[in-house]
């Protein structure tokens, strides 16, 4: 009788769970594959023929293959030196506690969500002619791959910290230790036991830095000139400039298919690796440095954070302040300029209406599909979305805002002047995060936990209540916190759709960016400063919410 509830239990779960998914697959069929292919199907379907010839043509061309060629190798140099430099950083704030843990938590995080054509921006003003390193130690860095290099680190190192760090901070310590007091050695018992419980969370983390930098838009636009070109800067090239949209189509085919190859092998590794975990308090696992090895590497991570994130946000704060008298933060409530229907400052509210938004929707249709994926029995469909998922990150942004452009154009879809067009792009890109996030710690939870509460009676929404959400209630904040921050920083698709009396945040530094004159740009490094204190303002609120013990399990 025992086994007959629990097989009627797991197919009622199952059940769940497939539907569970109806609403992120309509999601991501609506806004993403269909807008996506509608702007395929214009570049390669001409005059009632398709040209799929086209793709060879531009294959061969020996600047097109330079392009592919150092799209590929930039990302996975640009991934290892991110984990290099980030992975001791996610210890220390997982295994230590020290004053301003949480303010400088959230100082992190803030380069990932500025526009990259700041961050761009910000690293030339550093390592350009006439930069700090120019004038300190005459030393340029722009005319090589360095300066792009090192800009994706400071965009990404919030990636692997909060991604592992997450995850590493409720690891029981106490499994390490047992392997310890057997006679293990301290690094024995950190490959044996906490890495390869690591596994899916710095996998995920790699994947999504890879992406990044794959993908990489504003960084290398301005940091690479015209030597360095990825995919995506080229995609941009043949779409705004040459207007050659068939080229621009092959592209996004190319970096399609190869970031449809990146998650085939990712779910096919990753997934193996993951098991049950003993999950504990985050609060209970940090304790203060112990010893002259654990306070030099606080010491080293801390410089580390100075140098190569807060230094280029400093530079911001000082071209935002290079006029007197705040002129250019004065100049943000003037819609003299021409630039904009409406002063600059309005980006600001904006921008915040849009990402609570956006956060709302990924949150809503990044749980649903990290509650339907938990299943390890799960079908081929299940399994195929996991990667798919994580696309809207590896596609051209640029595609995407034309497609959007495109395809919601004709009801019952004419979305062209509603404002929700704006958070449905930023929350494609914030679903991932959430799945991403709040998938390691689903699958962690012992599934037999949620097995006897079946047998017992429980539906399937008491199982995820009183089971899963009091295990995930902090991923699930991280997960909306990055969303949030997500949402505010996105540039590729909102510039497209965003409409000229509602400007967000990265729109209206752009557009300053793109204009001549001191007053434009030294608008642009005020705005971009009044984005970074908005981020980190948010990313402390949060901070204290997911640290708050009514918060944690």
């Amino acid at each position: 009788m025992d086994l007959a509830r629990t097989e009627v239990a797991g197919r009622k779960g199952g059940a769940a769970r497939l539907g569970l998914m109806v609403l992120p697959v309509a999601f991501f069929g609506v806004f993403f594959a269909y807008p996506v292919a509608a702007i395929v199907s214009r570049g390669l379907h001409v005059d009632g023929a398709w040209h799929l010839g086209r793709i060879w043509d531009v294959l061969i061309q020996p600047d097109i293959r330079h392009v592919l060629w150092f799209t590929t190798w930039q990302a996975l140099a640009s991934t290892a030196l991110t984990l290099l430099v980030a992975l001791p950083g996610a210890y220390v704030f997982a295994r230590f506690e020290f004053p301003g843990k949480q303010i400088l938590r959230a100082v992190v995080t803030v380069p990932f969500v500025l526009p990259t054509v700041v961050v761009g921006t910000a690293f030339l003003a550093l390592v350009g002619r006439g930069g700090l390193l120019d004038e300190w130690w005459g030393v340029r860095l722009d005319t090589t791959v360095w300066a792009i290099l090192l800009a994706h680190v400071f965009f990404n190192y919030a990636v692997v910290v909060r991604t592992v760090g997450g995850l590493w901070a409720q690891l029981d310590p106490r499994q390490e230790e047992a392997a310890r007091m057997l006679g293990a050695s301290r690094f024995t018992a950190w490959r044996q036991i906490t890495l390869p419980a690591l596994g899916p969370a710095v996998a995920a983390a790699t994947l999504m830095v890879f992406l990044f930098t794959f993908t990489s838009f504003g960084v290398v636009q301005i940091l690479g000139g015209p030597t360095f070109s990825t995919l995506e800067v080229e995609i941009y090239r043949q779409t705004s400039e040459i207007f050659d949209l068939s080229t621009a189509a092959v592209l996004t085919i190319v970096q399609f298919a190869a970031v449809c190859g990146i998650l085939a092998l990712h779910a096919w590794t990753v997934r193996r690796r993951e098991t049950a975990l003993r999950l504990v308090d985050a609060s209970l696992t940090a304790r203060r440095p112990r010893g002259a090895g654990q306070w030099a590497l606080l010491a080293g991570v801390l410089a580390g954070i100075a140098v190569l994130l807060l230094l280029p946000l400093a530079v911001l704060v000082q071209r935002s302040l290079d006029a007197p008298g705040f002129a250019y933060y004065r100049a943000l409530t003037s819609a003299d300029g021409g630039a904009f229907l409406v002063p600059p400052i309005d980006a600001i509210g904006n921008s915040l209406s849009y990402a609570v938004v956006a956060t709302a929707i990924a949150v809503l249709i990044g749980g649903l599909a990290a509650a339907a994926l938990t299943r390890r029995d799960a079908g081929r469909f299940v399994r195929g979305f996991d990667a798919l998922l994580m696309l809207p990150l590896g596609v051209s942004a640029v595609t995407v805002g034309f497609g959007f452009l495109i395809a919601l154009d004709e009801p019952p879809l004419d979305l062209r002047a509603s404002w929700i067009l704006v958070p449905l792009a930023q929350a494609l890109v914030g679903v991932p995060f959430v799945v991403r996030t709040m998938l390691p710690v689903l699958r962690a939870v012992d599934h037999r936990l949620r097995e006897a509460a079946a047998v017992l009676g429980a539906s399937p929404w008491r199982v995820w209540r009183e089971v899963d959400l009091p295990m995930v209630r902090r991923a699930l904040l991280i997960a909306a916190g990055f969303a949030f921050a997500v949402s505010l920083g996105e540039f590729g698709a909102t510039v497209f759709i965003a409409r000229p009396d509602n400007p967000t945040l990265p729109v209206a530094v752009a557009k300053l960016l793109g204009r001549a004159g001191q007053l434009n740009y030294g608008q642009a490094m005020a705005l971009s400063t009044i984005l970074m204190v908005v981020c980190a303002v948010a990313l402390l609120v949060l901070e204290r919410l997911r640290t708050d013990r009514t918060g944690e399990f």
